[in-house]
């Protein structure tokens, strides 16, 4: 959180246990799907640490694969009508967590990963990826390769006092994908008008989405 978390590197094993932080029910407030309803399936750890993170994700449990699956499905049975499941973190990606995206496809729901996109991993076709490039500090993490053509849309966070020409980085022409952009949440009421205008105006001459965090706005996890 905030750049003070430990850097983690991938995971290597079967995907039978995950290290999960929480699993809980909200609306989805970023990105494509924002306002549908979701079980959200936050991983512990993270292979960076953004100065900018204001997402907890350090207090994580180890967790069965078995005991992963019954807590999504209590959730389900009082909330049948729910068919999104949302894998973040942290970074999801840094856990082998092919087997999970199977098995919440099993019981039709659909799954999202929010991903840095540092970090690759054999995915079911059908599973949606959202990569968030990061810059920090001054520094841009590329995009892996072989993830970008499995990728379905970016979202940017913008800060008018980080460089936001990692956007330039992106051919969205050959990759055909939809760009979002998301002022950075500063905690402080001036930055975050002057992050929210520049993310305007870059939407307005470029042909970008705009992104807020709705969830933040309406008091949800």
């Amino acid at each position: 959180m905030f750049g003070k978390n430990k850097i983690l590197k991938a995971e290597i094993h079967d995907g039978d246990y995950l290290q999960v932080q929480e699993i809980f029910l909200t609306l989805q407030g970023e990105g494509p799907n924002v306002g549908t309803p979701a079980i959200f399936i936050r991983l512990g750890g993270c292979n960076l640490a953004c100065d900018f993170c204001d997402t907890e994700f350090d207090s994580y449990q180890e967790m069965s694969l078995k005991d992963i699956l019954l807590q999504i499905q209590n959730i389900l049975q009082k909330n049948p009508k729910i068919r999104l499941a949302v894998i973040t973190g942290g970074e999801p990606m840094r856990q082998p967590i092919t087997k999970l995206c199977q098995e919440l496809q099993n019981i039709d729901l659909k799954v999202q990963i929010e991903t840095n996109g540092t970090i690759f991993r054999d995915l079911p076709k059908e599973v949606q990826i959202i990569c968030s490039p990061k810059i920090s500090k001054q520094k841009y993490y590329p995009i892996r390769e072989d993830l970008l053509p499995k990728i379905d849309a970016f979202k940017f966070i913008i800060s008018k006092r980080e460089p936001y020409n990692q956007i330039a980085k992106i051919d969205q022409n050959k990759l055909n994908i939809p760009i979002y952009l998301q002022p950075m949440d500063e905690y402080d009421q001036t930055k975050n008008k002057e992050n929210l205008d520049l993310a305007i105006k870059l939407c307005l001459e470029n042909g970008y989405i705009l992104s807020l965090q709705t969830h933040k706005k309406i008091g949800l996890p």
